[in-house]
């Protein structure tokens, strides 16, 4: 699946516009693999995105959908009153503190008729039959794990195999169970530790995913154990990205410090700490999607009027050292040629 990738690179799934046709056709065309990220589009918004990936690259790509969690029950409502002042900020109102599956049922059965080839899990894994029935239109599953019970619970129901996403990773954490605790600095795993931990547990092909932005990173996991390289924030500043302005221009300043908060999402993700994680990271509530939709009307308000302080700006530990910007296929040489090198340094090293 991944192991004849010519660039054992995985451009992942970035929900909220990063991802686009475009990026995912651009990493098939250079020899790498990239997914679109069906979080958040509905269904006929994923397929239109299908169908015009297939028309550029044919049938080298992925989709990533959001695995339902369990509902919330805690109340929202003393977090919507505190973010109602920056809602005014942006002359908007919080949106409804809802929760929703985000057309999950709807989202499965168009990638399961459209024969997608490859069909990623982040937030759990998926029913054994929904793997079934994924296996049975010919699709390879992939679910990401954070730790070996997870990479363990995957595997039971069937997965093909496991992106192992370490701590230093943008964007939300893959975790099946949200704990709070967790979350606060409990068993958080850096990636080279979680790729050593679950592959003593699994005999699954592994993809490696978390702060990954040079060649050197990639050579460094590929000997590790993993068969791939899953980058998001390297291709955050791609030509092809969808990457919104305010986001973009944040990341090349390379300013400011990363970290995990619940404030946008009510899931712990990591993104460039701004006035909004600052200001609201404490009260916000463990309740995804919820606070999603909560602030949902806050970032788009924010994002409109070009100020990068209410919006989830998320990123890598590793983010300033991204190249960019640049065409994807670009990034995805450069990362070869890096890789290489740094394959024969090392080997230097051992002679």
């Amino acid at each position: 699946m991944f192991d004849s990738l010519r660039v054992p690179v995985v451009v992942a799934p970035m929900a909220g516009g990063p991802s686009t046709p475009e990026l995912v056709s651009a990493a098939a065309h250079a020899g790498a693999f990239g997914f679109l990220a069906g979080g958040y589009l509905s269904a006929a918004g994923l397929a239109g995105q299908i169908a015009t990936t297939r028309e550029r690259c044919g049938d080298t790509f992925g989709v990533n959908l959001f695995v339902p969690g369990i509902r919330s029950t805690v109340d929202v409502r003393p977090y919507a009153e505190r973010i109602g002042a920056e809602a005014r900020r942006y002359g908007c109102e919080p949106g409804a503190a809802r929760w929703d599956d985000d057309a999950y049922a709807a989202k499965l059965d168009l990638v399961v008729a459209e024969r997608v080839p490859v069909v990623s899990f982040t937030f759990g894994a998926p029913l054994a039959a929904d793997i079934e029935r994924l296996h049975a239109a010919g699709s390879a599953v992939v679910v990401t794990v954070t730790s070996p019970a997870e990479a363990q619970q995957a595997a039971a129901v069937g997965a093909d195999a496991l992106c192992v996403q370490g701590f230093e990773a943008g964007g939300h954490r893959g975790l099946f169970n949200d704990d709070p605790a967790i979350a606060a600095g409990g068993e958080l795993c850096g990636l080279l530790a979680a790729l050593r931990l679950i592959s003593a547990v699994t005999d699954l092909p592994l993809i490696a995913a978390g702060g990954l932005v040079h060649g050197a990173d990639v050579a460094a996991v590929v000997v590790a154990g993993a068969v791939a390289a899953q980058l998001g924030t390297a291709f955050l500043l791609a030509d092809e990205a969808g990457t919104n302005p305010v986001q973009r221009r944040a990341l090349a300043e390379g300013a400011r410090p990363t970290a995990f908060t619940r404030a946008f999402s009510g899931r712990p993700a990591r993104g460039l700490v701004n006035r909004f994680l600052r200001e609201y990271s404490v009260p916000a509530p463990a309740a995804y999607p919820q606070v999603n939709n909560l602030t949902r009307p806050i970032r788009a308000a924010a994002a409109a009027a070009g100020d990068p302080e209410s919006m989830s700006l998320w990123a890598g530990q590793t983010y300033p050292l991204a190249h960019g910007p640049a065409p994807a296929a670009e990034i995805i040489m450069m990362l070869r040629e890096q890789a290489v090198e740094a394959l024969r340094q090392g080997a230097g090293r051992f002679a």
